[in-house]
Order: C-alpha cells, then sequence, then structure tokens
C-alpha cells in the first residue's frame, strides 16, 4: 500500500475541497485549481483533514493512490500559498528583463529570446536573478524548465541558466588537460 496516500492532507484556512462524482475542485486565497479523479479513489473531508483512500484494495490501483494524493497536496499548497522557482543567468553580459507579461532574456544570441507567460503564471526579474510564480505546481515546472532550455549551463565556465539551488559540476578545459599529460 502506498506509504504516501495514506498521509491526511490538512487543510489551510481558507482553502476548500469540493468533489464532484469524477471533479476535484480546490479553491483558496490565491485562486482555483481543479483534477479529474479516477473512480478508483475515495475523498473524504473530516474537520478540516483530507483524507485520500482506494475503494478497492487492489495491488494495481495503488500508483493511482499515492499519485492523487501527491496531487491534490500539491493543489492545495498552491492554493494557500503559491509555488515559485528562482533561476539565475549566469556569464557577461546576461540579462533578463519583463514588458508587460513577456520575459526577454539576452543570454548571448544574435536575437533576445521572448517567453511569454501563460495564464496563472507571474515573472519577477531582478537583475540576474528570474522568479517564476503561480498557483499550479506542474506549469510552474514546465515554464521554468523552458526558461532553463534557451540556454542550459555548460560544464566549462558555467554560464548559462540555472535553478538558483542547482550545482553544475565543472569539468577541466582543454589546457587543464594537456598541462597534466606533459
Amino acid at each position: 500500500m502506498s506509504k504516501i496516500g495514506k498521509l491526511p492532507i490538512k487543510l489551510p484556512e481558507g482553502v476548500r475541497v469540493e468533489v464532484s462524482d469524477d471533479v476535484v475542485k480546490v479553491s483558496g486565497p490565491k485562486g482555483n485549481l481543479s483534477l479529474k479523479k479516477s473512480n478508483l479513489i475515495k475523498l473524504d473531508e473530516k474537520d478540516g483533514v483530507l483524507f485520500v483512500s482506494l475503494k478497492k484494495d487492489n495491488p494495481k490501483n495503488f500508483p493511482i493512490y499515492g499519485t492523487t494524493r501527491a496531487l491534490l497536496s500539491n493543489m492545495i499548497e498552491g492554493v494557500s500559498t503559491g509555488w515559485t522557482k528562482e533561476m539565475e543567468l549566469v556569464g557577461a553580459g546576461y540579462k533578463a528583463e519583463l514588458v508587460g507579461k513577456t520575459l526577454i532574456l539576452n543570454v548571448g544570441y544574435s536575437h533576445p529570446v521572448k517567453i511569454e507567460a501563460p495564464e496563472g503564471i507571474n515573472f519577477k526579474v531582478e537583475k540576474t536573478l528570474v522568479t517564476v510564480e503561480g498557483i499550479d505546481k506542474e506549469l510552474v515546472g514546465q515554464i521554468s524548465a523552458e526558461i532553463r532550455a534557451v540556454r542550459k549551463p555548460e560544464p566549462y565556465k558555467g554560464k548559462g541558466i540555472r535553478y538558483k539551488d542547482e550545482i553544475v559540476r565543472r569539468k577541466a578545459g582543454k589546457a587543464a588537460k594537456a598541462a597534466g599529460v606533459a
């Protein structure tokens, strides 16, 4: 049985969960999210705590059980506090600017790269730090990955776009290898 699925989800103040036949709607101070749930899953709310359980105890159903619980937990945290990802631009002349809801990146190409913020996503820019904010964890992660893919950190000088806490393993260059052999 899933150990993640067994954990109860505490509902913060101001967060409501509505369960219809196959859709779970979570609403809170930051916004609303919905999830299409499997008919194998049963949800119960008691005293501000949400419990996820299986209708039938079949080992084939265990993966959807833990996944549903994790998705609901992420939705509840998103509508109450929100999700953020911070990214750094490392490199000489690398910069980012915000024009309306469009993020413009100058990261060493002959042209600036423009990334539009989809609905529910906000960008913040401070010098070489870009912050992606939103209530949907999956969407925040996807947009952050798309920004990072514009110029991934390279292993020789470490230049590129990286997550704030990301560690880039550095490699020795050609000159260092030649010096070690001689």
